[in-house]
């Protein structure tokens, strides 16, 4: 369950399941995480949504740190702030808002009502329709004002978003292959992926094989999740040739920072949506800390990677399917 509403009055917890807070906490189901972890719950009490890191969701062998995590947090905080926007309401974020208490991560609160911008009504129907995309995209480029657009969307929240020129797309791919051959090395991080690709029945969480995509050569290869199983999902015939790959970057490396790349990376990934591009996340290139390193020498050492991002367009879309979502669900404090 990943949304209680803590109020004991049964009256309460249906108003606040019905109302602006909780409508938002169901709409950040839809946020993206590593690998499909969803490790975050929102409680509802008081007028008030606080966001939780679910550590029992933590990936011990690829994430450590929390980092990526915190990072899957943000883009629910996001969707839920999206949500609130469209319907009109104004709220005050709170980041991290008791240092006693480190599974806290945000506070929402609704401030008054604000009337909804075109572009805020955009982005939330954006959530409804936003997959990750981890097929091969088509040869046609995409174009550069869709890039500055995805870079202004990072920058409003705080995170940057660096686009990679052709000799760079080089060095991501060398990247990508190491980390790929670390990851696949190591006996935890392989039955780390064995445990959320291979879900119970009826789960609602993880990355199933079936949505897996074939191996085919691409500029820049991306995440095995069916290494040594039949991926179903068919790559088509495209080889990414007009993929954008940018590197999603924060100028510190802090929980908070952290928190507020995640936040970024679903404002960029939502805004791709407006823009007509498919997109998906690689944050295998920021896993293993060597690799994370060699990255920021893209950035000339400016900033921390958080991940990696690809942009692109598909001539079939609609075709990717949904992953599982979780479903809210209310218990008593």
């Amino acid at each position: 369950m990943s949304v209680y509403f803590t109020d004991t009055d049964p009256t309460m917890r249906a108003r606040a399941s019905s109302g602006p807070l909780g409508q938002a906490a169901l709409a950040a189901l839809r946020a993206p995480s590593v690998f499909n972890t969803q490790p975050w719950r929102w409680e509802l009490h008081d007028g008030v949504a606080d966001l939780r890191a679910e550590l029992g969701r933590r990936l011990p062998a690829l994430d450590p740190d929390s980092r990526l995590l915190v990072v899957s947090c943000g883009t629910a905080l996001n969707h839920a702030v999206v949500s609130l926007a469209a319907g009109g309401h104004a709220v005050a974020v709170h980041r991290l808002p008791d240092p006693d208490d480190a599974t806290l991560l945000a506070r929402l609160v609704l401030t008054g009502r604000r009337t909804p911008e075109p572009m805020d009504l955009r982005m939330a129907q954006a959530t409804t329709v936003r997959r990750t995309d981890r097929r091969p995209f088509s040869a046609i480029p995409v174009p550069e004002e869709s890039i500055e657009t995805l870079r202004a969307a990072a920058e409003r929240h705080g995170a940057h978003l660096q686009f990679l020129r052709d000799d760079q797309v080089v060095e991501l791919t060398v990247a990508a292959s190491h980390a790929s051959d670390a990851e696949i090395t190591d006996r935890r991080y392989r039955a780390e992926l064995s445990a959320w690709t291979h879900r119970p029945p009826g789960s609602a969480d993880g990355v199933p094989v079936t949505g897996a995509v074939s191996t085919v050569p691409r500029r820049v290869p991306v995440r095995d999740f069916a290494p040594g199983d039949h991926a179903t999902l068919d790559p088509g015939e495209d080889s990414d040739a007009g993929t954008r790959y940018a590197i999603l970057f924060t100028d510190a490396d802090t929980p908070t920072d952290w928190l507020i790349a995640g936040e970024a990376m679903s404002a960029v990934l939502l805004t791709a949506v407006c823009s007509g591009l498919a997109s998906s996340p690689m944050s295998d290139v920021t896993e293993v800390p060597s690799v994370r390193q060699s990255l920021r020498q893209l950035l000339s050492g400016l900033g921390w990677p958080v991940l990696a991002l690809r942009f692109g367009i598909v001539h079939r879309p609609g075709e990717v399917p949904r992953t599982p979502r979780r479903t809210p669900g209310e218990e008593s404090s």
